[in-house]
């Protein structure tokens, strides 16, 4: 045998020790291909339309069945099994496996499955268009919807793919859902705090030792608040968040109803609705977790701790500022009896006032509409009697009552009043929704509170401003007679001609003759003193409260922000009314006087609203320098639509405020 003979028979040898294992290698390779494709003995291979729930749980009911989710198949383990009696039990008991695991094709299935679409099926189900694979979630369930869009909204779903996000199967988990208001569900009242504690792990154990967790302890003492009474269960929004705040506000009011609500009345329960984050919120004087008794030694508000509590936002505040009344309930007399005085005393001059004026314009109007003629008009050849028009005066000549810095000084006024109104009452009505679209229209607090103190400036300089003016004039004029006719002093007349007036309403004589100014017209000019004195020097004690706070007791603060808010309305509800019916909309000056607007009236009209001053000056030679010509027809036009404006923002601003109240009250 030659060498080349000799390595031949070497490698067929090779080839023959070789081959059965390549053989047996193929084969195993054949079998794992086979595998995957077939199911193991014994194991079944079905589409999605032959699947049943008993066919899930071959795997998922066997109890312990779980996969590894380490590295190379090490531990932990994501437990996979189902109970499937409890399952049952739930509210999700009618719905089969495939109907919430929506991506499953077969069996066996993909290791890794979709999340369940909670929110989708949810939203369906009250739109009554519910999946075609469980047409039976059909149905008007208008709650559902609303909690799942609120959870949609909520902190815990907006960060998408964030890791510390909330799922719904979080709280309510995966397959045992119930009712909340049912002992077994992890969103029950009473478990709420375990299930949130397992996210919020510093906040359960700060709650823990609160009087709010200790209370779940002692049940025998009646029911205490779990985190879904104070957060809510799906409006949960950033700690930060104005949102956040007045959700649990709210929350807080189901159990504290008399506290929020007198919170609500204070300044800073009105500014922080509105989103000022300067002021005080519920959380800033009592630990928003850390809840103590206001007795207790822990508690911020206790006495040992409160001025400390206030002086973090009043730094300078003096001791006499913790009798500040954090809730300013003014039917608590015993525990408040300087704003229960007050405000019985002003609800009183409120309620009087109103009384008063209202029946004065309402029988004004009568008497006045029942002394026109009446007149005869034919409408298609039938003649019909009715009430005479408006007499219009037309003289060709005009009295002189105005000047221009008068006039001035009225728009003056006029225009500070009415952004005073706007922006106070949004403070004093924060809950309403006109308020909020307000306030969020000027960007915040912040810049609301400069509009509302330079239109309070404003007022002020117009006010007292006319004041001394007045008083230096009259002080140059030493033959004025202060209680003579061009005076604005109250005199002996002004109570003569109400009586008459009143007489005359009840067609019991005749009209009163005026002369320069009337009762009514004296009412309003000192009843803006009187307002100004009161709102002036209420709104600088709240504006410069780091100041008055060194030296002033805490309870002043209660009173200014009632006395300001009270006399505010007041005024409203008298200058859009009663001034407004006096000057423009009494049948004989309807719709608008234009007076104030021109500074001159037609002499025929001055003749007949003061025949008193219109026969003095004729006699004195007086009439003749303050005869002027009738203003032209383009000063008339913009006085019209000027007029226009401001009546109809004044009126727009009284039905804000009849919201406002009817919404809230007043105290």
């Amino acid at each position: 045998m030659n060498l080349k003979q000799l390595w031949a028979g070497m490698v067929v040898a090779a080839l023959l020790a070789v081959l059965p294992c390549m053989a047996a290698d193929a084969d195993e390779a054949s079998a794992a291909e086979s595998a995957e494709a077939e199911p193991l003995p014994g194991e079944k291979k079905l589409h999605r339309d032959q699947i049943t729930d008993a066919d899930c749980l071959e795997c998922h009911g066997q109890k312990g069945f779980a996969v590894p989710v380490g590295e190379n198949g090490e531990p932990p383990f994501r437990h996979l099994d189902v109970d499937a009696a409890a399952l049952r039990r739930s509210v999700h008991g009618r719905y089969s496996c495939l109907d919430c695991h929506a991506d499953i094709e077969g069996l066996p299935h993909e290791k890794q499955l979709k999340a369940p679409d909670c929110v989708t099926c949810h939203i369906q189900q009250g739109e009554g268009s519910a999946p075609e694979r469980a047409p039976w979630l059909a149905g008007d369930n208008l709650d559902i919807v609303i909690q799942t869009k609120r959870y949609t909204h909520s902190v815990h779903a907006q960060q998408k793919d964030a890791r510390d996000n909330a799922s719904c199967a979080d709280c309510h988990t995966a397959h045992y859902v119930f009712l909340s208001d049912d002992p077994r569900a992890t969103t029950h009242k009473l478990n709420a705090p375990e299930t949130c504690g397992r996210c919020h792990e510093k906040e359960l154990e700060e709650y823990r030792h609160s009087i709010h967790g200790a209370s779940l302890k002692t049940p025998w003492k009646g029911d205490s608040a779990t985190c879904t009474d104070c957060h809510s269960a799906h409006r949960i929004a950033p700690k930060e968040a104005l949102a956040t705040h007045r959700v649990i506000t709210e929350q807080c009011g189901d159990c504290h109803d008399k506290e929020v609500r007198s919170y609500k009345a204070t300044t800073h329960g009105q500014l922080a609705w509105l989103g000022d984050k300067d002021v005080a919120q519920c959380k800033d004087c009592h630990e928003p977790h850390a809840t103590h008794k206001v007795d207790s030694p822990a508690a911020k508000v206790s006495k040992e701790n409160i001025l400390e509590t206030c002086r973090k936002c009043h730094e300078d505040a003096g001791e006499d500022f913790i009798h500040f009344r954090a809730h300013a309930d003014i039917g608590d007399f015993k525990r408040n009896p300087e704003l229960w005085i007050l405000g019985r005393v002003m609800l009183g001059i409120i309620i009087l006032t109103l009384i008063f004026f209202y029946t004065h314009s309402m029988l004004w109007f009568w008497r006045e509409l029942k002394s026109r003629p009446y007149e005869w008009v034919t409408v298609d050849g039938k003649r019909f009697r009715v009430r005479a028009k408006r007499v219009r005066h037309d003289s060709g000549k005009s009295f002189r009552r105005f000047s221009w810095q008068w006039r001035l000084n009225h728009w003056m006024l006029a225009l500070s009043v009415m952004t005073l109104t706007l922006t106070g009452m949004v403070v004093m009505f924060p809950e309403t929704r006109w308020a909020m679209f307000i306030i969020d229209l000027f960007g915040g607090p912040a810049g609301f509170g400069y509009v509302h103190r330079t239109a309070a400036v404003v007022f002020l300089l117009a006010v007292f401003g006319h004041a001394l003016v007045v008083l230096a004039k009259l002080m140059r004029d030493k033959d004025f007679d202060w209680f003579g006719p061009d005076s604005l002093l109250p005199r002996k007349k002004d109570w003569q001609d109400m009586k008459a007036q009143f007489r005359w309403f009840f067609g019991k004589g005749e009209a009163p003759r005026f002369d320069r100014w009337t009762y009514w017209e004296k009412f309003d000019y000192w009843a803006v003193y009187w307002g100004a004195l009161v709102i002036g020097v209420s709104g600088i004690i709240l504006w410069f409260s780091p100041f008055f706070s060194r030296f002033l007791p805490g309870w002043v603060f209660n009173l200014a922000t009632m006395a300001h808010g009270l006399e505010a309305f007041l005024a409203v509800m008298t200058l859009f009314v009663v001034h407004f019916f006096n000057n423009h909309f009494r049948p004989s000056k309807f719709p608008l006087d234009t007076v104030m607007f021109t500074g001159s009236w037609d002499l025929e009209e001055f003749k007949e609203e003061r025949p008193e001053e219109f026969e003095r000056l004729k006699a004195s030679g007086e009439l003749e320098k303050r005869i002027v010509p009738p203003p032209s027809k383009e000063v008339k036009t913009v006085s019209y639509v000027l007029g226009f404006m401001l009546l109809g923002i004044g009126l727009l601003l009284l039905t804000l405020v009849i919201i406002g109240f009817f919404h809230r009250g007043l105290v």
